[in-house]
C-alpha cells in the first residue's frame, strides 16, 4: 500500500469514527431530553384518550400534515427503542381508522425498526453485545438454520420484545433490505390488531387485555407454520442417489 492510499485508509477511518460519535451523541442526546422533560407523558393510554377529540378535529383540519407529524414521532419512538410504540399504534387507530392506520403505522414501525438495526450495526455493537449477548447466541442459531423464517417467526411469536430483536439483529449477517420487508409482512398481523383495537380507544383501560391467549396462540402458530414446512419438506426431500462405479470405470477416469 502507497502512503497516498495510507493516508486515504486513515482518512476514512477517521471520518466515519466521527460521523459514529456524532449519531451516538444526537441519540443520547435525545434520549436524555425525553427523559428530562418527562416526554413519556405524552405516550401514556390515559393522555391519549384524554386527548383523542383534540387530534381527531386536528386531523380532520390537517390531514396530511398530521399523518407526517405522528409517523415522524413513532419512527423516532421506535428507532431510539423508547416506550410507547404500542400505545401510539392504538392512537393510529383511534385516529386514522383501520385501513389508513394499518398503513401508517405498519410503515412508520418498520422504518423505526429497521433504523434501529442499523444503529446497533454500525453505532451501538458493542453495547448491544455487552448486554444482550447471551440472547444474542440463540437468534444467530436460529437466523443460520432457518434464515428469514427465523426472523418471521420472532415478529409474531412474543419470545422477546420488539425492540431487542431490532437490537439483536443489527448484530447478525441478514440485510437491511431483508430485514425490512420480513419486519414489515411479520408484524402486519399485530399492527392489525392493535389498530383495530385503537378504533375503540376509549373503552381500553389497559393494554394486556388487547391480546388475548388464543390470539397469541394463533399468532404463534402462524409464526412457526413457514419453519415447520420448510422441515418437513426437507425430510421429504429426495436423496440423490449414489450409484457405484465399477473398478474399470475408475481406471478409465485417469
Amino acid at each position: 500500500m502507497t502512503p497516498d492510499q495510507e493516508t486515504k485508509t486513515a482518512s476514512s477511518g477517521s471520518s466515519k469514527a466521527i460521523t459514529r460519535i456524532s449519531i451516538l451523541c444526537l441519540i443520547v442526546l435525545v434520549v436524555a431530553a425525553f427523559r428530562h422533560f418527562d416526554l413519556g407523558q405524552y405516550l401514556t393510554l390515559d393522555y391519549i384518550k384524554s386527548s383523542q377529540e383534540r387530534f381527531q378535529s386536528l386531523y380532520q383540519m390537517n390531514r396530511f400534515q398530521v399523518i407526517a407529524a405522528y409517523m415522524a414521532i413513532y419512527i423516532l419512538v421506535t428507532a431510539l427503542s423508547l416506550p410507547g410504540a404500542a400505545i401510539l399504534t392504538l392512537a393510529g387507530g383511534g385516529l386514522f381508522g383501520l385501513m389508513v392506520g394499518t398503513v401508517v403505522v405498519s410503515f412508520a414501525s418498520t422504518i423505526g425498526a429497521t433504523l434501529a438495526c442499523l444503529f446497533s450495526r454500525f453505532i451501538l455493537r458493542d453495547w448491544v453485545q455487552k448486554r444482550f449477548g447471551a440472547k444474542l447466541v440463540t437468534i444467530n442459531s436460529g437466523i443460520n438454520q432457518e434464515g428469514a423464517f427465523y426472523l418471521f417467526s420472532l415478529r409474531l411469536v412474543p419470545v422477546f420484545p420488539f425492540f431487542v430483536i431490532n437490537l439483536l439483529m443489527g448484530l447478525t449477517r441478514m440485510s437491511l433490505f431483508t430485514y425490512f420487508w420480513v419486519s414489515q409482512i411479520g408484524m402486519l398481523a399485530g399492527t392489525i390488531v392493535y389498530v383495530n383495537a385503537g378504533k375503540e380507544l376509549a373503552k381500553i383501560d389497559s393494554l394486556s387485555g388487547i391480546m388475548s391467549p388464543g390470539l397469541l396462540i394463533s399468532f404463534a402458530v402462524l409464526g412457526l407454520f413457514p419453519i415447520t414446512v420448510k422441515k418437513l419438506l426437507a425430510l421429504h426431500k429426495p436423496k440423490a442417489q449414489i450409484t457405484p462405479t465399477s473398478p474399470a470405470e475408475n481406471q478409465s477416469d485417469h
